[in-house]
């Protein structure tokens, strides 16, 4: 170490020259010409590396010995008033900063007084984190991370900076870059739409297999409750009781899209070829959003806002779907009579049509094209207006073949679906006013936010690490990712930086 300072004392630079030197002599050498290509590549791609973390490390040095220089020039008072009373200077101070090329040491002075904690000036000029990763390892942590596990998020780190990171502080880092999302979100401008254009909410859940302290405590006791057939399976029906419930949620813009039952279903027989289908509204300026750490009421409170800050004036049409969940729907009439917004709820046709399927196989046998027909004209009759005509309809036929009480199991659940939501199958009018009817958007989210990253084979959640990840997917889908690192970064700068006097003290390097 102290002959490194005294060649850096002299010129910091001189050592990733030397390197530099020696590098272009090897790759120039006799033996080097003769080697693969390949082989060439690795050599210029690792020891480029080195060569990176040489030229950060004499930057640091040049910007170490400068401070040391200023700081001489101060006062005791002015060095007092810089540091909070501090000012006493010791100089050698010494920390070490993983980074993207490689871990370097970064030289400080120290501003120090009796029974206090020392004060360094330049961890603010430089930003520097409190833990000894750099802003930009971090970065690549979060990047890599909410794409896929942590173990191939650590083999990316360490094949572009070398063993900087293990596993576990890769997890932490994720944690500690999810905790300004809520605020990024809050102070953002939301996108300008006319008063035409339909402003949609859809809210969902869905399960993830959480570590056996972090599940709710409701279904910690019904897994405790539960009696299990088998020793080493589930028997059928049986569930195991490891997931906890997310909530996520979706705001985005459409404009109306006029259509006909016709143009949603194929009629009995298939469609014609000289009447195309009308297309639905198209879903844009998309939102998403979710926790699995908060209930729904948190969750959909949090769309709400979203959508206000689109539409504060409440002048646009609020459409909002909903899959048939009770307590789901419960919270958001809630949540509009609570801001006195006027909401439009449809019931997904989707889950519609999956409850005729489960009624027409009480009909047909699973492999019967007739059962894609029947279900076309009783989608068709539903999306015309007369959901209770077509829920009698199927009544009558199950009573016409005098299906026994085991044999139309489904039939009950759809009839009763279509008459619990009989408020919300108003597809007539909807489809008239161009609103859409399916919630693909939040389908399409669950998919995205969890099952593809939070549902990967052999995971286990603390609440903390799938909140952090559902977070930043959600920030990553929406394309809002640059925007939020550099708000992060300046909230990461307040909180660990936060004295004004800084702003007064600037390196010359």
């Amino acid at each position: 170490m102290e002959d490194y300072e005294q060649a850096a004392m002299a010129d910091p630079f001189a050592r990733a020259v030397s390197f530099f030197t020696q590098l272009v002599a090897d790759l120039s050498g006799p033996d080097t010409l003769i080697l693969p290509h390949q082989v060439v590549e690795e050599i210029a791609a690792e020891r480029g590396r080195e060569l990176a973390r040489l030229l950060l490390r004499a930057h640091l040095d040049l910007r170490a010995h400068r401070e040391e220089a200023e700081m001489k020039t101060l006062d005791g008072a002015a060095r007092a008033a810089l540091a909070d009373g501090r000012s006493r200077l010791e100089h050698g101070h010494h920390r070490e900063l993983a980074t993207v090329v490689g871990t370097v040491t970064v030289s400080r002075c120290a501003l120090r007084a009796p029974d206090r904690p020392n004060v360094y000036p330049a961890d603010a000029v430089l930003a520097l984190p409190r833990e000894r990763h750099s802003l930009g390892v971090r970065k690549l942590a979060v990047l890599e991370a909410v794409r896929g596990s942590y173990d191939t998020a650590l083999e990316a780190i360490t094949r572009t900076c070398g063993k900087v990171v293990g596993k576990r502080q890769v997890e932490h880092l994720v944690q500690a870059a999810a905790v300004d999302v809520a605020a990024f979100y809050a102070a953002r401008t939301a996108p300008p739409s006319g008063a035409s254009t339909l402003l949609v909410l859809s809210v969902d859940g869905k399960g993830i297999v959480m570590r056996p302290g972090h599940l709710r405590e409701a279904t910690r006791k019904a897994a405790e409750r539960a009696r299990r057939t088998f020793r080493t399976r589930l028997a059928s029906g049986e569930k195991a009781g490891r997931k906890r419930m997310a909530t996520l949620a979706a705001v985005y813009d459409a404009e109306p899209s006029v259509r006909r039952p016709h143009d949603i279903i194929a009629p009995p027989g298939g469609r014609s070829e000289r009447r195309p289908p009308r297309p639905g509204p198209k879903a844009r300026a998309k939102w998403l959003t979710g926790s699995v750490e908060h209930d729904p009421d948190h969750v959909i409170a949090a769309a709400f806002d979203q959508a206000e800050a689109r539409d504060p004036q409440h002048v646009r049409c609020w459409v909002v779907l909903i899959d048939g969940a009770r307590h789901q729907r419960e919270l958001i009439q809630a949540e509009a009579a609570r801001r006195g917004v006027r909401i439009h709820i449809v019931l997904d046709l989707v889950h519609v049509i999956e409850k005729l399927w489960a009624a027409a196989r009480c009909f047909y046998p699973a492999t019967d094209p007739d059962a894609e027909d029947w279900i076309a004209a009783k989608t068709a009759r539903i999306l015309r207006g007369h959901a209770d005509r077509a829920a009698d309809e199927i009544r009558a036929e199950a009573d016409d073949r005098h299906l026994a009480n085991e044999d139309r199991t489904g039939i009950d659940k759809a009839c009763q679906y279509l008459a619990t939501n009989a408020d919300f199958v108003h597809y007539k009018k909807a489809l008239a006013t161009g609103w859409p009817i399916a919630s693909g958007v939040i389908e399409g989210a669950c998919r995205h936010l969890i099952a593809d990253r939070l549902d990967i084979t052999g995971s286990r959640w603390s609440v903390p690490g799938a909140e952090a990840v559902l977070l930043l997917r959600a920030v990553h889908a929406n394309g809002d990712m640059p925007q939020y690192w550099d708000f992060h970064l300046r909230a990461e700068q307040h909180r660990l930086h936060p004295a004004a006097d800084q702003a007064n003290y600037k390196l010359t390097a």
